[in-house]
């Protein structure tokens, strides 16, 4: 028997109907005394429930821990995001999918992901396909990852970019845009992980490499 791969999802929720792919899940929202952790509530935005979907449609085997950082407005915090990253490495996750991202560079944010990688955990975050860079996608160690057009359902491309290392299929249940690639890449790697568990990061990321049916930037040409 295979063992049980963990992935996290940093977000807005799930959805209901995905609440049995879901090994355990928290809240953290702002209070007057800094930082609240709550129990999961309903998935106001949506936009969480697609990221799972998204990862769970090309690794249905995988469990999924989800931190709530969004609140109904759409907004978080480097502090929110902080502590859903120490949760979720105290979740044994393999994987944490990050679809969003900060201008501003934080050092609270930034040692929590400097925690994560060094504890070998994959951290994947989005990241925009032109524009400035955004956090923690910019943060050493990080795979980032955006949309790519070229790419169907099954497919990713390494990029090698300077915006971003992958690229996702970029539309998904009537969504759009990097951090809906980033969730798609982040079932493609929980799928691999589900058929071969022993696999390093090294490891799997080479072999992310070499099976993207794309490499580099898709490049058009005028006639």
């Amino acid at each position: 028997m295979k063992p049980e791969v963990r992935i996290g999802v940093v977000d807005s929720g799930h959805a209901h109907e995905q609440a049995r792919f879901v090994a355990g899940g928290r809240r953290f929202c702002l209070s007057d005394d800094g930082l609240d952790e709550l129990p999961l509530t309903h998935d106001l935005l949506g936009h969480g429930s697609a990221v799972c979907g998204a990862i769970l449609s090309r690794a249905p085997e995988v469990r999924l821990c989800v931190a709530q950082v969004f609140d109904q407005r759409g907004v978080t915090s480097p502090l929110q995001i902080a502590a859903a990253l120490r949760w979720l490495g105290e979740q044994g996750v393999r994987v944490i999918n990050l679809s969003l991202g900060v201008r501003q560079d934080r050092p609270i944010l930034h040692d929590a992901v400097a925690d994560l990688v060094a504890a070998g955990v994959l951290v994947c975050a989005s990241s925009p396909a032109q524009g400035e860079p955004v956090f923690p996608a910019s943060y050493p160690g990080v795979i980032r990852v955006t949309g790519d057009a070229r790419c169907r359902e099954r497919e990713w491309s390494w990029l090698d970019s300077s915006q971003a290392d992958f690229g996702a299929a970029v539309n998904i249940a009537g969504r759009s845009g990097a951090s809906l690639g980033c969730a798609a890449f982040s079932g493609h790697l929980a799928s691999m992980l589900t058929e071969q568990p022993e696999l390093s990061n090294v490891e799997l990321i080479e072999q992310m490499r070499e099976r993207a049916p794309y490499h580099g930037i898709e490049r058009k040409v005028g006639l």
